[in-house]
């Protein structure tokens, strides 16, 4: 049976149970994305309630908030400087923010709800992506982006991306801007050439269910995936190479990777489907955070606190936090404590002295 909530599975993530979350009640509805900034100091929020937000990440302060959309805000995403914010909602806009005081600098109209939006590194590009109803098709958009020179901005984009048979779930950049990595619930990860809009490869048959979430590792050398299927699973970024697939026993929402190299894990958390969370507890629901040692192989342990799904994840860039957003509307903050930084060596320590012993 899978431990309750805040249990570790070993000995060296017994402070696991001491961790205690900052939590945040800003949003009245339930979180669709949260985002560091690439400092790590601020964290970025959106749900369904309409209103982006921004918080201090080290104590849950919220500095401000984007008013201006008339519908669900289904994604953000901050430039390289924190000084520009862009968002996409389902009243069929995509938006972009003066981080520091909040002002909507323009709007990009779409003929459907934006489901992910992204800034291309330098600034120069962003993408948007297109949702599959009302008649439309899933589509990518690649845009031009002149931040210097808005009030002249063109309305059309500069590159159409066609191919995905099922709804765009998230959309990113890849390293230097060389490539575009989606997934989609035709339960593909497609890589594109942003310059072209030519698909580059295909992974097929390896999700067996709508993938739900993409994440890039901090150095953009790895990513991975969270499915339907109740698998998280971690790629090369380079060759789409599968590296490991974790069952998670349950279905996930989201998966993030930790930017530590001396704690190469995975999270992944989602639960039972929001619609039948009324009638569950929250064990029986799973709504933990799960972490999996992608180097040995293993599940970690799990931390828990969501009394719905947990439908965002986060890791902070310098790896000493993550934030998780979930259905109840609450995002949580977990600073992690010290022997979790310290439990790979331990193992990495101690697998070296059995395997000298049995020698």
């Amino acid at each position: 049976a899978r431990p309750q909530a805040s249990t570790p599975l070993f000995a060296p993530w017994a402070a696991m149970g001491k961790i205690r979350p900052i939590m945040i009640k800003g949003h009245e509805r339930a979180l669709t994305m949260i985002k560091y900034n690439r400092d790590g100091d601020l964290i970025f929020s959106c749900s369904k309630d309409h209103v982006p937000s921004v918080w201090y990440s080290e104590n849950g302060e919220r500095i401000g908030t984007y008013h201006g959309h008339c519908g669900t805000v289904w994604c953000l995403d901050v430039n390289w400087d924190s000084t520009k914010l862009l968002s996409g909602s389902a009243d069929n806009c995509c938006k972009l923010w003066e981080v520091q005081s909040g002002e909507c600098l323009h709007t990009w109209k779409h003929t459907a709800p934006v489901r992910c939006v992204g800034f291309a590194m330098g600034d120069k590009r962003f993408l948007t992506v297109l949702d599959n109803i009302m008649g439309n098709v899933p589509t990518i958009y690649v845009w031009e982006l002149e931040l210097n020179n808005l009030a002249n901005h063109p309305d059309c984009p500069l590159l159409t991306i066609l191919g995905h048979t099922g709804k765009i779930g998230r959309a990113l950049w890849g390293p230097l801007n060389e490539a575009i990595y989606s997934v989609s619930d035709d339960s593909t990860l497609r890589m594109w050439d942003p310059d072209s809009g030519e698909e580059k490869h295909v992974m097929e048959g390896v999700h067996t269910k709508k993938i739900t979430d993409l994440q890039l590792s901090c150095d953009k050398t790895l990513l991975c995936t969270s499915c339907a299927d109740q698998f998280v699973r971690l790629f090369e970024t380079k060759t789409l190479r599968l590296l490991y697939a974790f069952n998670s026993e349950r279905p996930l929402n989201s998966a993030a990777i930790s930017p530590l190299p001396h704690c190469p894990y995975l999270i992944a958390g989602g639960g039972q489907d929001a619609m039948s969370v009324t009638t569950t507890a929250a064990q029986q629901g799973k709504f933990e955070t799960l972490f999996f040692d992608h180097a040995f192989g293993e599940e970690l342990g799990c931390i828990g606190g969501h009394f719905g799904p947990v439908n965002t994840l986060a890791f902070a860039p310098h790896g000493r936090s993550y934030a998780s957003g979930g259905e109840d509307g609450y995002i949580r903050i977990h600073h992690l404590d010290q022997e979790y930084f310290e439990a790979y060596e331990k193992k990495v320590t101690e697998s070296g002295i059995l395997a000298a012993d049995k020698a």
